[in-house]
């Protein structure tokens, strides 16, 4: 990824014994009839369980078994899939959210922006930089799209941590114990760019946001969001609070924090996909 968005010009683009069977006249039956039934059910017990070990295995990233060895696997992939994969697989040019709007309104966003990948100095806001930094920083992706109605701007970001299993699992258990990802000195940092409509994007504009802290990969996937006329937000609130039924903020009733919400949640559903088939040219 380079600056203004260009792609692809640096980098290649988880027995008992059984009983003697009667009919109802007490006669007892032949073992042959009931033999071959046991048999069959025995080999389907067979099949299925063989094929719950290996749903196990395929399954552990999506459930984040981080003792397993699948999963070891897959988080060890996806700390590489920053310099791996293309752009245009962790950042599709446009992002379907079916079901992603107030009410179940369906979303799309549109590709505006891709940074260029960079390290995490200057990235964060002082108080965010000191809560990550335990589990480091090995790249920092970031892109930012836009709503079908070009009404709104939305910033994701995908930070690689240096981190292991173990590292990340104690930062999630802290982002949720002490509710990190509600408190406004602690919201994400947008990118703009000049010439799109995001150029006016900047901290003054943050209305909602949210940051999540994967247990099963080294990754911190975080978006905030605001009006793209560039007005300023004097009530940011968090996608969680701004999504709750009843909240009267500014934020909440525009729909940003579905807006944050819905494409962090796709390209963290993109990047769980990519893992299991790294090299895939994207559709």
């Amino acid at each position: 990824m380079t600056p203004g968005g260009a792609l692809g010009s640096t980098r290649p683009v988880v027995s008992f014994g059984e009983p003697e069977r009667y009919d109802e006249r007490v006669r007892p039956r032949g073992i042959g009839l009931w033999v071959r039934p046991r048999v069959a059910v025995a080999a389907a017990c067979v099949v299925l369980g063989l094929g719950l070990i290996g749903g196990s295995v395929t399954g552990s990233w999506l459930m984040g078994e981080p003792g397993d060895t699948g999963a070891r696997d897959t988080f060890a992939v996806a700390a590489g899939l920053w310099h791996s994969v293309p752009v245009d697989q962790l950042f599709p040019p446009t992002v379907e959210g079916q079901g992603a709007g107030p009410g179940g309104a369906d979303r799309a966003w549109t590709r505006i922006v891709v940074a260029p990948d960079t390290g995490c100095k200057d990235a964060f806001d002082p108080l965010l930089r000191e809560a990550l930094a335990p589990v480091g920083c090995q790249r920092l992706l970031r892109a930012t799209y836009t709503d079908a109605t070009q009404s709104y701007v939305t910033t994701v970001g995908l930070l690689f941590t240096k981190a292991d299993s173990a590292a990340m699992s104690t930062l999630a258990r802290r982002f949720k114990g002490e509710d990190l990802g509600s408190r406004t000195d602690l919201m994400p940092r947008p990118y703009a760019a000049q010439g799109t409509l995001a150029a006016g994007f900047g901290p003054g504009q943050r209305a909602s946001w949210t940051v999540s802290v994967l247990t099963d990969a080294p990754v911190v996937v975080y978006a905030v969001s605001g009006w793209a006329d560039g007005r300023t937000v004097d009530d940011p609130q968090s996608a969680q609070e701004a999504m709750t039924s009843g909240a009267a903020t500014a934020s909440a009733q525009a729909g940003l924090g579905y807006e944050a919400q819905g494409l962090a949640d796709r390209v963290e559903r993109g990047l769980r996909k990519t893992v299991s088939s790294p090299t895939e040219k994207p559709s």
